[in-house]
């Protein structure tokens, strides 16, 4: 039996001595190794944590003391050792493993923190809570990493975590170098020479914060002496580990991309993937296309917050390297920097994925969109994105975004409607726009059979009975459920706006001539493009009933996306079957009218003929 296998709690590391801890940490490695290989998932961040996470539970008491993990993507190994091993088989699959902190499976989690920057902030506020309730038996500790400090709300907590000397708070800043690709600005290069013993307690110091380190964050000795030290500080203190991310697999510690730090489903052996390629991807497609557009135009920049190749723009990079800006994570400035940029003659393309532009919202309504800057945002990983959970999935883009004055919006639904619609985005001078798409392969073009006053006509068979309005990706599944409804002997037109927002003055005319209209979206139903288009009917008079078809009201598990989607009721055959009886519906309450009609009539004559009318 390995060591691993008599770890099911924290507690049990108090029983091993410090060689057995060694060991103990080289078994973690081959099981994260092996197990994440499997599954995909982050590796590199959590093959740099084993030592500082073994060390951090030895030292401190969980769940009585309380561990923030920031960003959550690091937290296998405390997984691991709070007996969560044996669902390791199925992370980040449904019913399994999240690949995050989570409440729903252990105390020993306390929050779902999967965005960066966040932790100090919670930290902060549970010293607090310990100090106005006279708690003072145990510790708060917040682990994070060198790239979510370049995230602005960090140092906001910091400021004020500062501002409570008395209030014991542990600080373990996990200085890798790096969030995904390395760390830049001003703080990296001052933690570069923290690392090097120059500067004491650097800018913690200034703070007023007490600092520890740097210590080898592989050195489990050095870092129990340095907790145990940090816990024993009536105040907030600084921990400064350093790291290696990747460390101990020579497929992450040779990929100066990323260090492996999220990796698909992989043989150990060779660092090859083990699953089919399925065509290009919509991220891809984007990357090329916008250095296309790069050449072309020399007023073009693109922005990236610290996710340089995540969101496609490794290729501009490579071609122009100084027309790409990585600000860190830190989505606010990379908005209002974009709306300088702007102002100063430059046409700004923002990539950012779809769940991290909620951090923006103000500074693309207030900054860019209130001056209507021509800044493009492209969304990636809109829509369901799956096995990373509630937090990641870019379901609300739409919902947030269409009501800002001005913003134009598109979907594209394939590789070719992407490229266009990138073109047609940067083209557009008179305020910002946006693209959205999700992750994945972009599957086959879809061509129009026709296309009406700019709205793409994909299929058109039998009477006018059902409008489908489809956006973005979800254009295949709407195509099936024209095939689908077909089979019941109704006709159907589906439509591709391919700009949503605003609502193309068409589609009136589109849905007064159907007997059902009904959008068909991979964004939250509430605020969606269904409640715009909706709204849009009203307005301009349309009576034409109109069902919306999106994700509901509530954070969704982790899954495969085809298996999220459908059960949010997207699938072709969810949406066809309420089609089917929205119309037999819309049928029989004709037919009661018309016998309501027909006897309304009968009464009439008979009060004709009795001469009781005049």
């Amino acid at each position: 039996m390995t060591l691993l296998e008599t770890v099911h709690g924290p507690g049990r590391l108090g029983e091993l001595t410090a060689r057995e801890l060694d060991t103990l940490a080289g078994e973690i490695r081959a099981f994260l190794i092996d197990r994440v290989s499997a599954s995909g998932g982050h590796l590199g961040p959590n093959l740099g944590v084993v030592e500082l996470t073994i060390a951090l539970h030895s030292v401190f008491d969980s769940p009585s003391d309380r561990l923030l993990w920031d960003t959550g993507h690091q937290s296998y190994v405390h997984k691991i050792l709070t007996g969560r091993a044996g669902g390791f088989d199925r992370l980040r699959k449904a019913g399994g493993l999240s690949g995050y902190p989570s409440a729903a499976e252990s105390e020993h989690d306390l929050v779902e923190n999967s965005h960066a920057s966040t932790a100090l902030s919670y930290a902060d506020g549970l010293a607090r809570a310990d100090a106005h309730l006279g708690v003072r038996d145990r510790a708060t500790v917040a682990v994070i990493g060198d790239g979510a400090m370049t995230g602005g709300m960090a140092w906001e907590a910091l400021n004020n975590i500062a501002d409570g000397p008395d209030r014991p708070l542990v600080v373990v800043l996990n200085d890798n170098g790096r969030s995904y690709a390395p760390t830049r600005g001003g703080f990296a290069d001052h933690l570069a020479e923290l690392r090097a013993g120059q500067g004491g307690a650097g800018l913690f110091g200034q703070l007023g914060l007490a600092y520890l380190g740097p210590v080898d964050g592989h050195d489990i000795a050095a870092l129990q002496d340095a907790l145990r030290r940090a816990r024993e500080t009536r105040g907030p203190v600084v921990v400064h580990a350093v790291t290696e991310k990747g460390r101990g697999f020579s497929y992450t510690e040779d990929n100066e991309l990323d260090r492996g730090h999220a990796i698909r489903p992989m043989d150990p052996l060779t660092g090859l993937p083990t699953g089919r390629s399925a065509g290009p991807s919509f991220t891809s497609v984007f990357g090329r296309e916008l250095t296309r557009i790069a050449e072309e135009r020399p007023d073009v920049v693109a922005i990236t917050a610290a996710m340089l190749e995540p969101t496609g723009l490794l290729p501009m990079q490579r071609a122009f390297p100084d027309r790409v800006i990585d600000v860190g994570i830190a989505e606010q400035h990379a908005v209002t920097m974009a709306a300088g940029l702007s102002l100063g003659g430059v046409h700004p393309v923002v990539a950012i994925y779809a769940t991290f532009v909620n951090r923006a919202f103000d500074q693309l309504l207030m900054d860019v969109a209130l001056h209507r800057r021509p800044v493009t945002f492209v969304l990636d990983r809109s829509g369901i994105t799956g096995d990373d959970g509630p937090s990641h999935n870019g379901m609300w883009d739409m919902s947030v975004l269409q009501v800002v004055p001005g913003l134009r919006i598109a979907a594209p639904r394939d590789g070719t409607r992407l490229a266009e619609l990138l073109a047609e985005a940067v083209a557009w001078e008179e305020g910002p726009t946006l693209v959205r798409f999700p992750k994945g392969p972009t599957g086959e073009d879809l061509p129009a059979r026709a296309t009406f006053a700019g709205i793409d006509v994909l299929h058109r068979t039998g009477p006018l009975d059902v409008l489908i309005v489809s956006v973005g990706a979800l254009a295949g599944t709407a195509l099936r459920v024209a095939e689908v409804v077909g089979t019941h002997g109704l006709g159907a037109t589906v439509v591709d706006p391919r700009w949503v927002t605003p609502v193309n003055p068409a589609l009136a005319d589109m849905a007064r001539r159907h007997r059902l209209v009904i959008t068909v979206e991979d964004n939250s139903r509430t605020g969606g493009v269904g409640s715009t288009v909706a709204q849009f009917l009203r307005d301009t008079g349309v009576k034409t009933p109109l069902r919306e078809f999106g994700i509901p009201r509530r954070f969704l598990d982790h899954g495969a996306r085809a298996d999220v989607l459908a059960g949010c009721g997207l699938s072709p055959q969810d949406i066809a079957r309420t089609v089917v009886e929205e119309i037999s519906a819309g049928e029989a309450t004709e037919d009661r009218a018309a016998d309501r009609l027909d006897d309304g009539m009968v009464r009439l004559l008979k009060q004709a003929s009795r001469g009781e009318i005049r």
